[in-house]
């Protein structure tokens, strides 16, 4: 009986790691095709169906100055509410895209450049509210927001701004402004 028992639980247990190895194989395999879709990920081909490789593809675009491609499908990659690992990096990335194509348009274009720097900006911060803890995109919000302040940082908080004073009467406190 003993014996019997003994057999039945290391065949349960091998069983539970067969099934472990598995998933293993599984997941490895699923990597794989993920990773020659990402290397075979070229401008010219249409859209692929992996999300890596759409990301790979998009930078691609982007790089190769078919930015208009590359945002239709940095945008096919980010879903709505909180973006995943390559929703995330998609929202990077266009935020690069647009910081970038700012830079460029400054010298000829100033209201375009600005436009393109607050879309930086905004992607920048849709990806700080799902991930506030992603200092590369801290930092180049940072930077976007030296190229283009916001418009209270430009004319400060304290700027000529017309200021209204109001009067309040408290019982038992001389009349005046409050502290």
């Amino acid at each position: 009986m003993r014996r019997r028992t003994v057999h039945l639980a290391f065949g349960a247990l091998a069983m539970v790691f067969a099934a472990g190895a598995l998933q293993a194989g599984f997941q490895l395999w699923r990597d794989r095709a993920a990773n020659a879709a990402v290397a075979a990920a070229r401008p010219d081909q249409p859209p692929a169906t992996v999300p890596a490789a759409r990301l790979a593809q998009a930078n691609a675009l982007s790089h190769a100055g078919r930015d208009d491609d590359a945002l239709r499908l940095y945008n096919t990659l980010i879903p709505r509410g909180q973006p995943d690992a390559i929703g995330q990096a998609a929202l990077y990335n266009l935020g690069n895209m647009f910081l970038r194509r700012g830079r460029a348009l400054q010298a000829t274009d100033a209201f375009g450049a600005q436009a393109m720097v607050e879309l930086g900006k905004q992607r920048y911060r849709d990806l700080l509210r799902a991930n506030p803890g992603d200092w590369d995109a801290r930092y180049n919000l940072e930077r976007a927001l030296w190229l283009a302040p916001e418009i209270q940082d430009m004319f400060g908080e304290e700027a000529d701004m017309p200021k209204e004073t109001v009067r309040i009467r408290v019982p038992g406190f001389p009349p005046g402004d409050l502290p």
